[in-house]
């Protein structure tokens, strides 16, 4: 034990004493350091992580490609190593000592390196600084070993130099370390899988970034102690006392056994792409947490306050704070000025049916996943932060939901109902299933047909909570006054109903009629979708909903989008924002099919299904005299109401019906959230919550229409590049 306590002084002493080792070691990092600074904005927010991980990721590389590398090279070369040979010392010890001594030299930069961020930058303490300190500890170790074996395998200095600048110059442009892998393109990331530093750069970006744990990142930390192990043991086995005594060429092969955990993960990688996905991640979330200060706007706020000129201060991916009147002057903070406009949370649309086009399509080689991420995509693009899905395959929907809501892909967060309980018969005239092919496109739908016993329908139940759905939905109607769907059976509908409100699971429930509103009620819903287009729903049926508070979504863009459907009426397709997001062959075949004789007989039959747009909105304003919980969805999906902005549009069909702006302004934010049980971080916009912001041109609140005119949309602290949401 002394021996080897005695050799990692001697070792640091001769370390010190190196040029190669103070540049590569602390002055390279800490070069680095200061240039990213200015590099990355990091007076911005979380960029200060991101640089502490290229920073410290170039001085693991450095200290163990060239300290274990060279530096065990130029002892043996100097004649050092042969001191040792006479004395009882076996190579075992002085190999610990080098990895000890690198360990050792290496730490302190870390530690000055995250002083300076947190007491001169301001950056917060990692979260997970016990998990932090170990993995950089396993790299600076695994670095070194990998050092080691190519000191092990040179003859000479120059042969140890082209081994290690070989290997040091890959691992520090093409893992992360210098370049960020969001500006790699996809064959050099997926290349960068295969190379050890990848993983150190990622790892710790994703515990400083995303606050993960050690055993979140546990495949490179294996692959890190197997790289340790084989190459300790190569070292060992190949180590050279005297620059006399040569080593074989073929040995030199054994440098790629160090390198095969990691050949092994980055062929994984290849297959899985998880590594790949993961880097898209972290570039997300470095976008989304920037911190700056939207100034000068009207603010409202989402529970029907409104502060004429306010301020928002986003960090961090969250409302940091909500000024009212004076807020203080920023200093090195980028500021965004929004006088004459209006921030108001992002909006929400609670029904959709993501894997329907909206239109008639008549692609059916297209992608069903790639479309839905577009359809999010585009909800983006329109201000619309957050959806929920609807009648929509429940495995489809669930991979899009992470995908989605982790960053990895850009898109409004999605929520996702379980899978359809409707009747067995579907649509029941001949017309429509003729033609539900076209207009249901690439539609990725699950309805659960009726169970053979209230027991089976309430196991269905069971499966789609542990499936993880955030709600489940039960057709209980007549397709919103057009009978396209037959009558759920009371008894097994509340059996279903039951089971939901014991799983504590939303319950939304579409019906027809206000027999269907009622009986809805006595299963005590959560939501009633559509409410009723052909009958005046009961006093005695709000009274109970607003008692209950069952929330009452009226969906008036799929009874007006009927209305005009089977009147050939193209106007729908004029609006400025759906011809923006919406692709224009669908919407070429969608106009040509309106007017096309094919769909004449579906329009002769919709035609004649009762829908009285002034019925609907008149129960629309009796629910809120009732004092009724209001949310809004579009039902977009269905004919002519196209992904994106038709939300916007129910709130103008909702106006229009006598509902004023605020009332509807908050059923599409706060209670929308309300129902999703996600009110305590979004739908208003309040400290804490996610930044979820749409900032329009003017005054919403007394032009309802303003919501279109959309300045800027802010994601989870991201302010969104439109053209990168909108559709190709």
């Amino acid at each position: 034990m002394k021996s080897c306590l005695a050799l990692i002084v001697l070792d640091l002493k001769l370390a010190l004493r190196q040029r190669f080792v103070i540049l590569f070691n602390y002055l390279l990092p800490l070069m680095f350091f200061f240039v990213y600074l200015q590099a990355f904005h990091t007076e911005r927010g979380p960029a200060m992580a991101v640089v502490l991980s290229m920073v410290t990721s170039v001085g693991i590389i450095g200290n163990g490609l060239f300290g274990g590398g060279i530096e065990v090279v130029q002892e043996r070369d100097v004649n050092i190593l042969r001191r040792y040979k006479v004395t009882p010392l076996t190579q075992g010890p002085l190999l610990v000592a080098s990895t000890i001594a690198g360990w050792i030299l290496f730490m302190p930069l870390v530690l000055v390196l995250f002083m300076l961020a947190h007491w001169v930058y301001g950056m917060p303490w990692p979260g997970r600084a016990g998990s932090l300190f170990l993995f950089i500890t396993l790299s600076v170790i695994g670095f070194r070993c990998i050092g080691l074996i190519l000191a092990s395998v040179s003859n000479s200095m120059q042969e140890s130099q082209i081994l290690v600048q070989s290997t040091y110059l890959p691992m520090l442009f093409v893992s992360g370390a210098t370049f960020p892998l969001s500006m790699f393109p996809s064959w050099l990331l997926a290349l960068a899988q295969f190379l050890p530093a990848t993983y150190l750069v990622s790892g710790m970006q994703a515990m400083m970034l995303r606050n993960e744990s050690i055993m979140d990142n546990v495949l490179p930390v294996i692959a890190l102690i197997i790289t340790t192990a084989v190459g300790f043991f190569l070292a060992h086995k190949l180590f050279r006392w005297e620059k006399e005594e040569r080593v074989r060429t073929s040995s030199k092969l054994w440098v790629f056994a160090v390198m095969l955990p990691f050949v092994v993960l980055g062929s994984w990688q290849m297959h899985s792409q998880q590594n790949i996905a993961k880097a898209k991640i972290l570039a997300r979330q470095l976008v989304r947490n920037q911190t700056y200060l939207i100034r000068g706007a009207r603010i409202f706020v989402g529970d029907g306050k409104v502060i004429e000129k306010g301020a928002v201060l986003v960090r961090g991916g969250k409302i940091a704070e909500v000024y009212e009147g004076i807020y203080p002057k920023p200093t090195n903070l980028l500021v965004i000025e929004a006088a004459g406009k209006t921030i108001l949370p992002g909006l929400i649309d609670l029904q959709v049916h993501l894997g329907e086009p909206g239109g008639f399509d008549d692609s059916p080689n297209d992608d069903p996943k790639k479309n839905m991420l577009s359809r999010l995509a585009a909800y983006l693009y329109s201000g619309v932060t957050t959806v929920r899905s609807v009648d929509d395959s429940r495995g489809g929907v669930l991979k899009i939901r992470s995908v989605v809501n982790n960053g990895e892909q850009l898109g409004a967060e999605l929520f996702a109902c379980g899978a359809l309980f409707t009747a067995d018969d579907g649509y029941d005239t001949d017309s429509l299933r003729q033609f539900r092919p076209p207009i249901r496109g690439d539609r990725e739908s699950e309805s659960i047909r009726l169970p053979s016993s209230i027991d089976e329908g309430r196991h269905q139940v069971d499966e789609l909570k542990r499936a993880g759905v955030d709600c489940i939905e039960a057709i209980f109607e007549s397709g919103a006054g057009t009978h396209l769907y037959n009558r759920l059976d009371p008894a097994v509908f509340s059996a279903l109903a039951r089971e939901a409100h014991v799983l504590d699971l939303p319950l939304s429930v579409h019906t027809g009629d206000a027999h269907d509103v009622a009986d809805a009620l006595g299963a005590k819903a959560t939501s009633v979708e559509h409410g009723s287009f052909r009958d005046a729903i009961s006093d005695a049926s709000f009274e109970k909903m607003a008692q209950q508070k069952t929330f009452y979504d009226p969906t008036l863009s799929v009874g007006e989008a009927f209305k005009a459907f089977a009147a050939g009426n193209t106007r729908l397709l004029k609006r400025s924002l759906v011809q923006q997001v919406t692709p224009a062959g669908l919407l070429q075949r969608t106009e040509e099919q309106l007017s096309s004789k094919d769909t004449e007989a579906l329009r002769d039959a919709i035609g004649q299904y009762p829908i009285d747009m002034h019925l609907a909105g008149e129960n629309l304003k009796r629910a809120q005299l009732h004092g009724v919980i209001l949310v809004a969805g579009s039902d977009a999906g269905n004919f002519l109401v196209f992904h994106g902005p038709t939300v916007q549009h129910e709130l103008q069909l909702w106006v229009e019906a006598g509902i004023s702006p605020a009332v509807a302004l908050q059923a599409a934010t706060y209670n929308a959230a309300c129902l999703l049980k996600a009110d305590n971080r979004i739908g208003s916009i309040r400290p804490g919550n996610d930044a979820d912001l749409l900032v329009v041109d003017g005054n919403p609140l007394e032009d309802i229409t303003a919501t279109e005119r959309i300045s800027f949309v802010v994601f989870k602290g991201e302010r969104i590049d439109r053209s990168e949401a909108s559709q190709p």
